[in-house]
């Protein structure tokens, strides 16, 4: 229901706005503006779910080999306890806990290639205990908002942007970026335990909380130390991680004595059909937010917002980094490009263009995981996933502005 009424409200709403463009301004081009980037967005969309295909038959092909080889179960039983008390509904030892293990650990590693595969397989794994298939499940929810919250150790793409930019300083958004999108997944995980009724305050949760504060901040004094050493780290650890997964996965089944390349045939075939599956999902959410996004609704909402804050008698000097906030639920693109287009406008060391680089790696793509990981398995209601996906960005993005100030201002 969430998303029919949103998907509907964005073309009205563009229709409104350009009808007013052409009545009231005189704004002959509106129309061919917003219809040009229907198009395009219906185009980005397959080029998007046809860039997968590859992608997601060479890790669903590996998975298969962990899956026959049992690590997949083996990963389950290490983090079920933790995730028994968040996902109540899923059997111990069940191996959507070792896929949702994988795409998480991907997402904090940056790795969105390996992220995307690893959660359409969570996703179909939780499939498999839902009774409703075209409703999501609490499980399917709490999976899907925690992903979209997209909690990252090293913003890389964000740092090299910053150096091509020529910032004297490319690593300066890094402690920041990680503060605001703790921010952003602690809020997504207290919205949907509170909706679920799941108790976060009990010895078990606590601990993992506790140990991934840690690592967190032994991350950040680290890299607070070894500041220049950033982009190297990460490229060893998060590549040579993937790298040893396969390795660990093609040994386990030689262990196992199974057909290793007939396994990783059969599960690279799934690739091609997931791919194929949610094409008709992503033209319908990309296109409902590019026609949004070419009627000029961005353009009025920032300089109402910042005109709202000067009467308030606020500092107004986050609003130029605004857009970027904005966008980034509904485009991972035209967040990147409202980013770089404010590093280029101000400086990438403004204070505007670093808050733009935290508002960037803050959450992730919420509309697209939505279209992406519901749309895999032919979920249509999505219920409260997005209200609770947009109140964990709503949240990264305040405590965004918030830590900017205490580092930048």
């Amino acid at each position: 229901m969430a998303l029919n009424f949103i998907w509907i409200s964005f073309f009205l709403i563009a229709f409104i706005v350009a009808l007013v463009k052409l009545i009231v301004f005189g704004d002959t081009n509106i129309f061919k503006t917003i219809m040009d980037g229907v198009f395009d967005s219906a185009a980005t969309s397959v080029q998007i779910s046809i860039g997968l295909i590859g992608i997601m038959s060479l890790f669903l092909g590996f998975m298969n080999i962990g899956e026959r080889a049992g690590a997949i179960r083996f990963l389950s039983r290490i983090i079920g306890p933790f995730f028994n008390k968040l996902f109540p509904e899923v059997p111990k030892n069940h191996p959507s806990y070792g896929h949702m293990v994988m795409n998480l650990s991907a997402t904090l590693l940056g790795l969105e290639n390996a992220a995307t595969p690893f959660g359409l397989k969570a996703m179909q794994s939780l499939q498999e205990l839902n009774p409703d298939k075209e409703r999501a499940s609490d499980a399917q929810i709490m999976f899907m908002v925690l992903a979209a919250s997209g909690l990252t150790l090293i913003p890389v793409s964000i740092i090299a942007q910053r150096v091509i930019l020529r910032s004297s300083d490319p690593t300066r958004i890094f402690i920041p970026c990680l503060l605001a999108t703790f921010s952003a997944t602690l809020v997504a995980l207290i919205v949907v335990a509170i909706k679920q009724r799941i108790n976060l305050f009990n010895r078990v949760v606590l601990l993992w909380a506790a140990g991934i504060a840690a690592v967190i901040g032994t991350c950040m004094l680290y890299f607070r130390l070894h500041r220049g050493g950033i982009e190297d780290f990460s490229k060893v650890l998060s590549n040579g991680i993937i790298l040893s997964l396969f390795i660990a996965f093609i040994i386990g089944g030689l262990w196992k004595k199974i057909p290793v390349f007939e396994a990783f045939i059969d599960g690279a075939k799934s690739g091609f059909e997931i791919a194929v599956r949610i094409i008709p999902y992503l033209v319908a959410m990309l296109v409902a937010i590019g026609v949004l996004r070419n009627c000029g609704v961005f353009d009025y909402l920032i300089n109402g917002m910042s005109w709202i804050f000067h009467l308030m008698g606020l500092n107004t000097d986050f609003v130029p980094a605004l857009p970027t906030a904005l966008m980034k639920p509904l485009s991972g693109n035209g967040s990147r490009a409202m980013m770089i287009s404010t590093m280029k406008q101000y400086g990438p060391d403004s204070f505007a263009g670093l808050l733009s680089c935290v508002f960037q790696g803050t959450s992730d793509t919420t509309f697209y995981i939505v279209a992406l990981y519901f749309g895999s398995v032919g979920i249509k209601k999505t219920r409260y996933a997005i209200p609770a996906s947009l109140l964990a960005d709503l949240g990264g993005m305040i405590a965004a502005i918030f830590i900017s100030y205490f580092f930048f201002h």
